[in-house]
C-alpha cells in the first residue's frame, strides 16, 4: 500500500472532524493528540499526529525536523510558559526578551530576530492555531488549555510564508466536544507564586452548539528589587509577574460537513519592567555590581503594561470525502508602554520610556484535496498590519556636560505592511515506496515608513505625543526625516514606499522504506521581509528581503516497537542578512547615527537527532540533541559580524520519565538534564557570553482513579544555575582592555537573566 493510501484513512476522518477550539486564535482541523494507556500499547511507541503541513500527519510520516509535546506531557512536566519549550526541540531558543516579561526573542538553527522595535520583522513565525503572531510583544505565551505545541525547524516560506527563516512555532488548543466540562486548577510556588485558571466548556445544543471558556489570573513575586530609585511609592518588585488572559468561543456543527466559529481573548500583563544586572560598577553614580543577578537600580518608573485583544473566526466545508474548504480570519490588537533603563542606575544616564502599538487583519482561504496518489495542500493569504512606537532616549548627564539641562532623542514612526500571498504544495506518491512533494509560495509585500527623529536639549520625560511629534519650546516639531516630499517644497510630508515579491519554493522526496522508516531530503527557501529603519536619522531607502536556502536529509524510524530514533542533517546559505550599523567613527561613544543595511551573508551546517526509549512498560527515555557549525561568507556590518546571537553550538535533553501505579492513582516522575553550550548575545559583540552551563528539573505528578483530581509538584533549575537571556553593551574598549564609557558617558554593561530555582505545586479537580 502507498503512503498517501497508507494516510487516506486518517484524512478524510480529520475531513469530518470538529475543528480544534481556539484559546485565543482560529484554529484548523485536526485530530486530537491522545494518550492510549490500554494494554495493547503500554510499552510501545506512542503515535503522534501533528499538522506541519496543515494536514494531519503522523509525526513519523512528515518529512520535516519536528517536535511535537502534547498537553499530558506538559502537565505532567509542570511547563508553564512557552520560552520552557526550547528544552526539548534541538537547536532551539525561546527566551524572554531583555527590558519586559513578555516579549519574545526566538532563534532556530540561528535563525531569528533579536530587536523587538516595531518595523523589525522576527525570524521565527509563531502561531496561535495556524494564526500568525506578527509582534514580538506579548509572545512569551502562558499556557492555556492547549492540545500540543509543535516546533517546526528550517524555512516553513511554502506553507507559512514570511518570517519563517528559522521556523514556526504553532501553538494547538483543544477541541470541545460531548458534556458539559469545567476544570478549576491552582497553583502554588517559590516567590509567592500564585496562579488560578479555570476553563471549560458547555453544549448549548447538544452535539451542536458549544460555548468554550477559559481565564487565567497568573502572580509571583519578583526574583529580585530595585535598590535605589529616583521616585517613590513605586512598586520595586524586579522580575515579578501579574497577568490576567480570558477567552470565550463559540462553535457550530451544523451538519456532519459544515463548521463555524468565532472567538475573542484578551491579555493583560502589568508585571514591572525588567531591571538588568549591572556587570560593571557605574562611574557616574553610586551603582556598584549588585550581590543578586536579579536586583537593579532605576531613574524609570517601574510600571509596563502588555495588553493585547483579538478576534477569530473560522468557516470550514467539507464539500466530500476528498474536499475540504476553509475559510480562517482574525484581528488582533496590541499596545505596549514600558520604561526601560538602559544603564541602571538612578540617574537619567541611558533611559528609554516607550511604547508599540499594533493591530493586524489577517484572511485565509484554504483548499485540501485527496487524491488515489496525492494530496494538495494550497490557499490565498492576506495581511493588513499596523506597526507604530515611540521611544525617547534620555541622555540627560551627557546632555549636562554639553552645557544643556539635558538630552533626548525622540523618535517616532509606524512600518506598516500589506502583503498576499498564493500558495501549493502536492504530496504525490510515484510508487508504493517512493514519492515527492513539491510546494510553491509567490508572496508580494508593499510597506510604507515614516520616522520622525530629532534632538532635544532637556530631558524628555514621560513620552510626548505620538506620531504629531514632540514640540520643541521654540514651537518647532521633531523633524520627519523618513519619507516623501509629494509636493516638491523640501518637506517630508508622506510614508517612504517600497514593495517586495517573492517566490519561495520547496522540493522533497521521500522514500518509506517499509512502515517503520522512512528517509527524506529537501530543499526549501524562505525570506525575511524587507523593511525601513524604525531608527533612521535621514531618507534613507528600505533593506531588501533576508533570504535563506536551506538543504536537509534525515530518517524518521520506529527501529523497534519500543525505540524511536529520528535524525536530521541540514546546511543554509543566509544571503543579505539586514543589519543597523554606526556611521562616523567607531570609537566616539556618543556616536548616534545608524543605517540600516543588507550587510553580510553567512552559512552553517548541523544536525539533530531525537530518540525515544520505551524501556519498560512503565519507564520511558528521551534524548534531543543538536548541533550547529556557523560560517560568515560575506562581512559587511558595521561592526563586524563575530558569530550567532543566542544560538549555542550544541545543545542536549536528557529525559525520564516513570509511571507507578498505585490503588489510589497513578503518579509519573519526570526528570530531565539540559544543556546549552556557551553563547553569545549579540553576533557583533564578544563583550557579553554566557558560559556553557546545564539545569536540572525534576516533577511527580498524580491523577486519581476517577481522572477528576490531579496534582503535581515541579521542581525547575534545582541547580540554580544563572544564565543570561539578554543584555546591553554600551562601553568603549581602551588599548589595555579596560573599560572606558559608551553612550550616555558610563560603562553600561547590562546583563539579563534566566528564571532562578522554583518550584510549585499544582492541584486541580475536573467536573
Amino acid at each position: 500500500m502507498s503512503y498517501t493510501q497508507l494516510n487516506k484513512q486518517g484524512f478524510a476522518r480529520s475531513l469530518c472532524a470538529a475543528a480544534v477550539t481556539a484559546a485565543c486564535l482560529s484554529a484548523p482541523a485536526a485530530l486530537a493528540q491522545e494518550d492510549d494507556n490500554t494494554e495493547e500499547t503500554k510499552g510501545k511507541l506512542e503515535r503522534i499526529e501533528v499538522t506541519a503541513r496543515k494536514t494531519v500527519e503522523s509525526l513519523q510520516e512528515t518529512p520535516v525536523a519536528i517536535t511535537s509535546i502534547g498537553a499530558m506531557e506538559l502537565s505532567e512536566k509542570g511547563i508553564e510558559v512557552l520560552t520552557e519549550i526550547q528544552q526539548f526541540s534541538p537547536n532551539t531558543t525561546m527566551q524572554t526578551s531583555r527590558g519586559t516579561n513578555s516579549t519574545l526573542t526566538a532563534f532556530i538553527r540561528g535563525l531569528g530576530q533579536q530587536d523587538p522595535l516595531w518595523g523589525y520583522e522576527p525570524g521565527v513565525g509563531i502561531y496561535i492555531d495556524d494564526v500568525y503572531i506578527a509582534r514580538p510583544q506579548g509572545a512569551v505565551l502562558d499556557l492555556l488549555d492547549v492540545q500540543r505545541i509543535e516546533v517546526l525547524r528550517g524555512p516553513q516560506g511554502t506553507l507559512y510564508g514570511k518570517n519563517t527563516i528559522g521556523g514556526a512555532v504553532k501553538y494547538v488548543t483543544k477541541e470541545m466536544a460531548g458534556d458539559p466540562q469545567f476544570t478549576a486548577e491552582a497553583t502554588i510556588g517559590s516567590y509567592n507564586q500564585r496562579d488560578v485558571k479555570i476553563t471549560g466548556q458547555y453544549p448549548l445544543v447538544e452535539d451542536t452548539v458549544y460555548l468554550g471558556v477559559g481565564y487565567a489570573n497568573l502572580n509571583r513575586d519578583g526574583y529580585g528589587e530595585f535598590l535605589t530609585s529616583a521616585l517613590d511609592g513605586q512598586d520595586n518588585e524586579n522580575y515579578n509577574k501579574d497577568l490576567w488572559a480570558a477567552r470565550v468561543s463559540l462553535e457550530v456543527h451544523p451538519s456532519d460537513d459544515l463548521f463555524f466559529r468565532i472567538g475573542w481573548d484578551k491579555t493583560e500583563d502589568t508585571s514591572n519592567a525588567k531591571g538588568g544586572y549591572r556587570l560593571l560598577p557605574s562611574i557616574l553614580t553610586d551603582a556598584p555590581v549588585p550581590d543578586s543577578k536579579y536586583d537593579s537600580y532605576t531613574s524609570l518608573p517601574t510600571w509596563n503594561k502588555v495588553e493585547l485583544e483579538g478576534y477569530n473566526w473560522l468557516v470550514r466545508y467539507d464539500v466530500s470525502e476528498a474536499l475540504e474548504l476553509k475559510y480562517v480570519g482574525s484581528h488582533r490588537e496590541g499596545y505596549s508602554p514600558t520604561n526601560i533603563d538602559f544603564d541602571n542606575t538612578q540617574l537619567p544616564i541611558f533611559d528609554v520610556p516607550a511604547e508599540y502599538e499594533d493591530s493586524n487583519d489577517t484572511h485565509e482561504i484554504q483548499a485540501n484535496l485527496l487524491g488515489e496518489h496525492y494530496t494538495l495542500v494550497s490557499g490565498l493569504y492576506y495581511y493588513d498590519g499596523e506597526s507604530c512606537g515611540n521611544f525617547d532616549a534620555v541622555l540627560g548627564v551627557l546632555g549636562q556636560a554639553l552645557g544643556a539641562p539635558g538630552l533626548t532623542r525622540e523618535v517616532s514612526g509606524c512600518n506598516n505592511s500589506e502583503s498576499w500571498a498564493a500558495y501549493a504544495q502536492l504530496n504525490y506518491d510515484l510508487t508504493e515506496q517512493l514519492s515527492f512533494s513539491l510546494g510553491a509560495r509567490y508572496t508580494d509585500e508593499e510597506k510604507q515608513a515614516l520616522v520622525k527623529n530629532g534632538l532635544i536639549f532637556d530631558n524628555v520625560y514621560p513620552f510626548t505625543g505620538w506620531f504629531d511629534g514632540y514640540v520643541r519650546p521654540d514651537g518647532e516639531l521633531i523633524p520627519q526625516v523618513l519619507g516623501t516630499d509629494t509636493d516638491g517644497d523640501g518637506v517630508l510630508d508622506a510614508p517612504a514606499v517600497e514593495s517586495w515579491s517573492r517566490f519561495t519554493p520547496r522540493l522533497g522526496v521521500e522514500y518509506q522504506v517499509n512502515s517503520d522508516m522512512m528517509f527524506f531530503a529537501s530543499y526549501s527557501q524562505g525570506f525575511k521581509s524587507g523593511t525601513f529603519n524604525p531608527r533612521a536619522q535621514t531618507n534613507e531607502p528600505g533593506v531588501d528581503p533576508e533570504i535563506v536556502d536551506s538543504y536537509e536529509i534525515g530518517m524518521k524510524s520506529d527501529l523497534t516497537d519500543s525505540l524511536r530514533l529520528n535524525v536530521t542533517l541540514f546546511t543554509y546559505d543566509h544571503k543579505d542578512r539586514q543589519y543597523i550599523g554606526i556611521e562616523g567613527d567607531l570609537s566616539d561613544p556618543t556616536a548616534l547615527d545608524q543605517r540600516l543595511r543588507n550587510a553580510a551573508e553567512t552559512a552553517a551546517k548541523g544536525a539533530e537527532v531525537e530518540m525515544t526509549w520505551v524501556a519498560t512498560d512503565n519507564l520511558q527515555f528521551d534524548v534531543a540533541y543538536g548541533y550547529i557549525d556557523f560560517e560568515i561568507k560575506e562581512n559587511n556590518a558595521i561592526p563586524p559580524l563575530i558569530g550567532l546571537a543566542s544560538t549555542p553550538e550544541n545543545t542536549l535533553n536528557l529525559a525520564a520519565n516513570y509511571l507507578m501505579e498505585t490503588d489510589f492513582g497513578d503518579l509519573v516522575f519526570n526528570a530531565n538534564y539540559y544543556y546549552r553550550d556557551d553563547y553569545l548575545l549579540f553576533e557583533t559583540s564578544d563583550l557579553i557570553a554566557q558560559d556553557g552551563y546545564g539545569m536540572v528539573n525534576m516533577s511527580v505528578s498524580w491523577e486519581s482513579m476517577d481522572g477528576d483530581w490531579y496534582a503535581g509538584l515541579h521542581g525547575k533549575n534545582l541547580t540554580d544555575e544563572e544564565y543570561l537571556v539578554g543584555g546591553y553593551d554600551f562601553v568603549t574598549i581602551g588599548e589595555d582592555g579596560s573599560f572606558g564609557p559608551g553612550l550616555g558617558g558610563d560603562t553600561t554593561l547590562i546583563g539579563y537573566y534566566g528564571a532562578p530555582r522554583t518550584v510549585h505545586l499544582t492541584v486541580g479537580y475536573r467536573f
